[in-house]
């Protein structure tokens, strides 16, 4: 599992010309899965997102995390994470996970980043064409794979 967390001031998602979700201060989670991704992948992405100290304190410093900060959260599912653009011009998507695969595992994941958080997590829609508007803070942007635990 891959995330893209990008620390926003605000940030919001729109579907068809309909605001789904909208937040400010806080983050907003790029997610994209691969076939072999489980629960540990979730539980282990969801505790280090939360508490990722990436928030200004009280001298500038980036030493408080989300919780904190007591900060907002939207998760938006993207395969194209997951893109191989090895051969050619055309990006291949055959990593990403198939959605039967995919749709339960960010579910599980918003629902563990709620738990961890101990808030309401908003997101996109799964599958749907997003326009994702965000004022990145910092700009702060930090890609995690849950495979390369570094």
């Amino acid at each position: 599992m891959k995330v893209v967390i990008q620390r926003v001031s605000k940030a919001s998602v729109t579907i068809e010309g309909n605001k789904v979700a909208s937040i400010t201060n806080g983050l907003l989670i790029l997610q994209g899965i691969v076939e072999d991704d489980t629960q540990e992948d979730v539980n282990w992405l969801s505790n280090k997102i939360v508490n990722l100290r990436i928030f200004g304190d009280e001298n500038d410093v980036m030493n408080r995390s989300l919780l904190d900060i007591k900060g907002e959260m939207i998760v938006v599912s993207q395969f194209t994470l997951h893109a191989s653009s090895k051969k050619g011009n055309r990006p291949s998507y055959i990593k990403a996970a198939k959605p039967e695969t995919a749709m339960p595992l960010y579910e599980t994941f918003v629902k563990q980043l709620e738990s961890d958080l101990g808030k309401k997590v908003q997101t996109g829609q799964f599958g749907a064409d997003m326009k994702v508007e965000l004022i990145n803070d910092g700009p702060v942007t930090i890609i995690i794979d849950s495979k390369n635990r570094e």
